[in-house]
């Protein structure tokens, strides 16, 4: 893996990503500046960490996406690369229109920070080849702007091609309101592209992977990429 860690002021997990990415593949990403208008030779993942960029000043993820870096990032992706968007990186890829949506203000008009269940609801991509479908994990959440938003076609659409990866659900992989923490329509936490090859969602699955920690539900992800990358 030849992983490429993009990075924004304001960004605060790509520390916390390279480390779950190097835990995976044995292999330091690099770090990538906003202002870099190419990617590093042979780079095949691109990861839009977590944080607050340029301040979410206007909107979330807003400014970012238009940062000179971001051109190479789509031309990757429709090269079909890989790029995986956290939390503000799901945020980032919604306002770069390289995923449909957008991400609003929670439900309950509150920042939330605490561990979020999640049924996997395919193991058939990239990026969930390490989880069984139907599967529920727990992974943390950190946001105050999750609530994923999109006109009634582009929903009929993520429903019907299956493009619906992660849903926020009960322990036991229920989907009911008072599980679904900040209102995403159909407890939305994770998308993909049409082609598959992009993937965004909510929680941070970055933040668990090690032990220490208590949970490594997170791990799953980055072995599924590491495992699809060396095939």
């Amino acid at each position: 893996m030849n992983a490429a860690i993009l990075v924004f002021p304001g960004s605060n997990r790509e520390q916390d990503m390279a480390r779950a990415l190097t835990l995976a593949a044995g292999r330091a990403p690099i770090l990538v500046w906003h202002a870099e208008t190419e990617l590093p030779a042979g780079t095949d993942l691109v990861v839009v960490p977590g944080g607050f960029s340029y301040g979410d000043y206007l909107r979330c993820g807003a400014i970012a996406a238009r940062a000179p870096v971001m051109g190479a990032v789509r031309a990757f992706a429709a090269r079909g690369g890989l790029v995986l968007g956290v939390c503000n990186g799901f945020q980032i890829l919604c306002e770069a229109a390289l995923l449909p949506g957008a991400l609003m203000r929670n439900a309950g008009l509150k920042f939330i920070c605490h561990d979020a269940y999640l049924r996997v609801e395919r193991s058939d991509t990239p990026f969930t080849q390490g989880y069984n479908a139907g599967q529920v994990i727990r992974l943390p959440v950190a946001h105050g702007e999750g609530n994923y938003v999109a006109d009634a076609e582009t929903i009929a659409r993520l429903e019907g091609e299956g493009r619906i990866v992660f849903r926020y659900s009960s322990p036991d992989g229920a989907l009911t309101p008072e599980w679904n923490i900040n209102g995403s329509i159909y407890a939305i936490a994770g998308i993909l592209n049409e082609r598959g090859n992009v993937l965004g969602m909510m929680p941070h699955p970055e933040n668990h992977v090690e032990a220490e920690i208590g949970c490594t539900d997170g791990r799953g992800l980055f072995a599924g990429l590491t495992s699809f990358l060396a095939a």
